[in-house]
């Protein structure tokens, strides 16, 4: 199999690049912290376990857990929308909506590194979200 051609990157790109490898070692940083977090909690909890253990405590060992793989679950999407974007500066696509294929521009890149639409893009995306779970709701759908 031939490998794919590596798109050669502006100087901006690059700036780019080196912003999503930081921000993936954060996140990737912060996910080894909150799994550390847990199973150390969770040992402890389990070491507590049985009648010595309060209902009280029992239900916020549960709360933090839960928040925990709620955060776990949010960064490990970050990741992939960082590995995304890693992926489509290498294939030369980088800062291009996927779904208009206009140019994204510089400002919404520099807040939003791995931003897939523009800004208006995004907004007509999110106002047709919206609609659409006003129309669940009102007909009993959840």
């Amino acid at each position: 199999m031939k490998p794919e051609k590596v798109a050669k990157l502006t100087v901006f790109e690059k700036k780019q690049r080196q912003r999503l490898l930081d921000l993936r070692d954060q996140i990737t940083d912060v996910m080894h912290g909150i799994q550390n977090d847990t199973i150390k909690n969770g040992a402890e909890g389990s070491d507590a376990s049985g009648s010595g253990m309060h209902q009280g405590d029992a239900g916020s060992d549960a709360y933090d857990r839960d928040f925990a793989l709620n955060m776990l679950s949010k960064e490990a999407n970050a990741l992939g929308e960082i590995e995304e974007a890693l992926q489509r500066l290498e294939l030369g696509i980088y800062g291009v909506c996927e779904e208009s294929g206009q140019k994204i521009p510089h400002p919404r890149l520099e807040a939003m590194p791995f931003a897939r639409l523009t800004v208006e893009r995004q907004a007509a995306r999110e106002r047709e979200n919206s609609t659409r779970d006003f129309s669940s709701r009102e007909f009993g759908f959840n």
